[in-house]
């Protein structure tokens, strides 16, 4: 029974940088080499060992790959800061990307050239910036919070009014495991929030009776699931290996479980 947000696709952003990039470069291929591990395998055994999230690693692979097609094909280790600056200034001036996109690319650059290359970029010289947009943020109204919950029903008007009455994420909410929610006090812990933080937050009473018949569905589901050979989820670092019951635990599971069982199969 895994959640929600397990297996989503990036965001659109991550979806952007996607594209037909050919994997006939040996170096650069995602399968590892006997004798040496390719580029794109050093790159993502440096992100997992440092706890980035699935969605950063695919986000950071594409935008590394896209410099690398970007240059012809040449290594990184080949390029430095001329070649950088390069490249960001194609994505403002001919992709005419958003500041924020700009910033990604940047980011995963110095990641692949600090972490997996051992060096350090220094100026980049005079990159032309992606222009940042100046927009004031829309605020609903009650009214209009009310019309846009009512248009909602179930599982989804459930989800809908805890992130307006906790201020969780979506990401947040859909990951929420069953052990996180604290009835008695009142509150709902967040693990890996943004910037990979945990934090507290209420949980509001308006909607604790609700939430409490969810989970007695969910818990229902779950002992099904168990009874059938399923019921198990993903756990995050090496509990899997420290716990080994507790993927089918009560308390590790997801309070918005997927709809259809699935395998994964790296799992």
């Amino acid at each position: 029974m895994y959640g929600k947000a397990h297996h989503q696709s990036a965001q659109r952003v991550t979806r952007s940088v996607r594209g037909a990039l050919p994997q006939s470069v040996p170096w650069l291929s995602d399968v590892p080499a006997v004798a040496q591990p390719t580029l794109l395998k050093q790159v993502r055994e440096a992100l997992r060992s440092r706890h980035y999230s699935k969605r950063t690693e695919s986000t950071y692979v594409q935008w590394i790959k896209r410099f690398i097609f970007f240059h012809q094909k040449r290594h990184p280790a080949e390029m430095a800061e001329v070649e950088v600056n390069h490249f960001l200034t194609h994505l403002a001036i001919k992709e005419k990307v958003s500041a924020s996109t700009q910033n990604q690319a940047l980011s995963a650059l110095l990641f692949l050239y600090r972490y997996v290359l051992d060096r350090q970029l220094g100026q980049l010289g005079d990159v032309i910036r992606a222009r940042k947009s100046k927009r004031l943020p829309v605020v609903l109204t009650r009214e209009e919070v009310k019309a846009v919950l009512n248009k909602l029903n179930g599982e989804q008007r459930l989800i809908a009014v805890l992130m307006y009455g906790t201020g969780m994420r979506l990401m947040e909410c859909l990951r929420l495991r069953v052990k996180d929610i604290d009835f008695g006090s009142g509150e709902i812990l967040i693990r890996e929030g943004k910037g990979d933080k945990d934090r507290h937050t209420m949980l509001p009473e308006r909607v604790t009776a609700a939430l409490r018949k969810h989970l007695e569905r969910v818990k229902q589901i779950h002992a099904r699931d168990l009874s059938e050979g399923y019921g198990r989820v993903p756990l995050p670092y090496a509990l899997e290996r420290k716990y080994l019951n507790a993927s089918t635990a009560w308390g590790w599971q997801f309070v918005f479980p997927q709809t259809k069982r699935w395998i994964d199969r790296k799992t």
